[in-house]
């Protein structure tokens, strides 16, 4: 019946709006509460989206935004998940192995509308826009409104590619706290939000209690590929885990959030750390943190580089250096190696 009401609606929101809102409220349920303050209308990247009311078949389509939505408890709500790079967060793997994980990479279209989703979600504009899933006019012709992470749009001139592209502005924390906040709104839960964001203000008062002492301490992010390799800029969410242990990144001149680079200027940089990002994906050289290592000990340049000669390696998950609530826990890494080491250049 319910699969007969939605391809009913998606029928009629082709021609009508208020058809549209009738059938969003039509499958409101009760046990979710009274709905007020429906429908919401936020302003997200540019686009007015209006919520008829709580979703209850989402389909989040990056991991990012989906460890948000299961951190606030809302698996229950979740239609579909899709486009991992790593294993979910150990505490939210429970929650996880309830929802339907719709493809491990980026769906179709059609695969997502199979869904029957209400919302969606995405934390990369080449997931939800052109050249991803579909842009988001798409599923606003059916009546599905969507959502995309602020952290991809905020100090950007354009919606990147997987935040890949570069920054007018450093991004901040506050983005992710905003993506909290709004899409705890979004599936009326305002207080889970609340206490997912000062769980995670008060887990970065405690990895960066010493921050000062790392002044010192130079640093550089690899995310992958052997030949040139994507090395973190300034302002995406590695600066945001740079400037919170207080070190330097030696490529923050590079206003590009992950640049491909030469080995050799990254050995005249000469980074006395090195964060490594270890990919579960297996798409190109150097993903695996395995392949990283082994040829940064093997290269004729990479070997003499001070980071490597001393071992100073922190790994880190490919999802804790994008924006996203992950964020912190790269924070967490980087300090806890920082404070075991102690300033280092």
């Amino acid at each position: 019946m319910r699969l007969a009401l939605r391809h009913f609606c998606v029928f009629l929101s082709l021609t009508s709006t208020l058809a549209v809102a009738g059938c969003a409220t039509s499958e409101t349920d009760p046990a979710q509460g009274s709905n007020a303050g429906f429908p919401l209308t936020i302003q997200n990247c540019g686009h007015a989206v209006t919520i008829a009311a709580p979703p209850q078949r989402a389909v989040s389509l990056n991991q990012g935004s989906t460890e948000i939505l299961l951190s606030l408890g809302l698996a229950d709500r979740l239609a579909g998940t899709a486009t991992w790079t790593d294993p979910v967060r150990a505490d939210l793997a429970e929650a996880n192995a309830t929802v339907p994980r719709l493809a491990d990479n980026k769906p179709s279209f059609e695969v997502v509308l199979g869904a029957e989703p209400d919302f969606v979600s995405a934390s990369f504009g080449g997931t939800l826009g052109p050249g991803g899933v579909a842009e988001r006019d798409r599923f606003t012709q059916l009546g599905v409104p969507t959502y995309l992470s602020p952290t991809d749009c905020d100090g950007k001139s354009a919606v990147s590619v997987n935040s890949d592209g570069a920054r007018t502005e450093p991004l901040r924390i506050d983005s992710v706290y905003t993506e909290i906040r709004q899409l705890a709104a979004i599936f009326d839960v305002e207080e889970r939000g609340e206490a997912l964001i000062a769980s995670l203000r008060q887990r970065l008062e405690a990895a960066t209690a010493t921050a000062g002492a790392h002044a010192a301490s130079t640093i550089a992010f690899w995310f992958s590929d052997l030949r040139t390799p994507y090395m973190a800029g300034c302002c995406g969410s590695s600066g945001i885990i740079t400037n919170s242990v207080g070190a330097k990144n030696v490529f923050a001149d590079t206003t590009d959030e992950w640049p491909q680079v030469s080995w050799e200027t990254v050995a005249d940089r000469d980074p006395a750390v090195l964060v490594l990002a270890d990919l579960s994906r297996r798409t190109i050289e150097g993903d695996a943190l395995e392949s990283k290592i082994a040829f940064l000990r093997s290269h004729p340049v990479t070997s003499r580089m001070t980071a490597v000669r001393e071992q100073r390696f922190v790994v880190v998950n490919g999802a804790d250096l994008n924006p996203s609530l992950r964020t912190v826990d790269g924070v967490e890494k980087l300090a806890a190696a920082l404070a075991q080491w102690g300033p280092v250049r």
